[in-house]
Formats: C-alpha cells, sequence, structure tokens
C-alpha cells in the first residue's frame, strides 16, 4: 500500500509536533476509518499504512521499496495480520536495538486476556482494543494521536 500524506491546517491554539506514523492495518474499513481520523484530527502528521506484517518490518527495517523511509515515530500496530502477525512484528521491532525506542502501541479487535498480556510481555506501550462505533473509533485514534503529539515525549531520533 502507498503513503498516505495527510495535509492541512492545524489550529492555531492547538500546537503539536508533526509524527510519522505507521499503522499496520490489513482490514479494508478499518484502513479508511484511520486515514479519515488523521485527515480530520491530525493533518500534519505524515500516515503510512502497510497492510501485512511482512510490509511492516520492509518499512521499520528500510527494505525495499522502504529504503529511503523516514523511521516512524509511533507504530500503531493491529495483532491478526497476513504474513506476519501482529507479534511477530513487536517481537521483531523489540528485538532490533535501532528499533528498541519506537513506541508501538496495539490496535486491535481482540479483548483476549492472553493477546493482552502476551502483548505486554513483548514489551507493547500500549493495547487499545479497536471500537465498533466510527465516532469512538475516530476518539481513539485522536487520543493515541494527541497523547505522542503533545503530551509524551519521543526519542529525537528512534532509527536513524
Amino acid at each position: 500500500m502507498d503513503d498516505v500524506v495527510i495535509t492541512g491546517k492545524v489550529p492555531a491554539d492547538e500546537p503539536q509536533r508533526s509524527l510519522r506514523v505507521l499503522a499496520v492495518e490489513d482490514d479494508p474499513g478499518d484502513q479508511m476509518l484511520i486515514q479519515e481520523s488523521f485527515a480530520q484530527h491530525a493533518p500534519h502528521h505524515r500516515l503510512t499504512m502497510v497492510d501485512d506484517g511482512e510490509e511492516a518490518l520492509n518499512f521499520v527495517h528500510r527494505r525495499a521499496p522502504y529504503t529511503d523511509a523516514a523511521p516512524p515515530d509511533i507504530i500503531v500496530l493491529d495483532l491478526n495480520l497476513p504474513k506476519y502477525d501482529g507479534r511477530a512484528v513487536l517481537a521483531d521491532i523489540r528485538s532490533t536495538s535501532a528499533l528498541t525506542a519506537i513506541p508501538v502501541v496495539i490496535f486491535s479487535t481482540s479483548t483476549a486476556p492472553d493477546d493482552i498480556r502476551g502483548t505486554y510481555e513483548l514489551h507493547a506501550n500500549a493495547y487499545i482494543t479497536k471500537p465498533t462505533d466510527f465516532d469512538e473509533f475516530a476518539a481513539v485514534i485522536n487520543s493515541i494521536n494527541d497523547f505522542f503529539a503533545r503530551t509524551a515525549r519521543l526519542p529525537a531520533s528512534v532509527g536513524a
């Protein structure tokens, strides 16, 4: 899937850092909701959407076709993905020293305790269950964006 670059104007009373966000999501409906949420509420972020675990690993490791990709400031990762599932992607990221500082937020439909515990054991930064309602879905995406763009302190360069 191609980079989705969202552009727009940030309200003057709400300063935010511009973030590079990698979203790893295979469901076309959820992809659309994520893109719409970014377009409406975080238009200054650079969103890259990939739709399977192999593509996510190619992106973070800067393998073709992503050899010139800047490292993401944050990764929003689904668990149930084709090729490599989210657990395998998270384990790879956490075992690669150049990538360990990148915050990874698991964003999944699963509420299974084993999934939640297992991803925290792999050092996910957060586990969020996807809401089914569009407005709630958008609100959760916005809260992720707000937290990492306004509140959290991120490393200056996590993958260089």
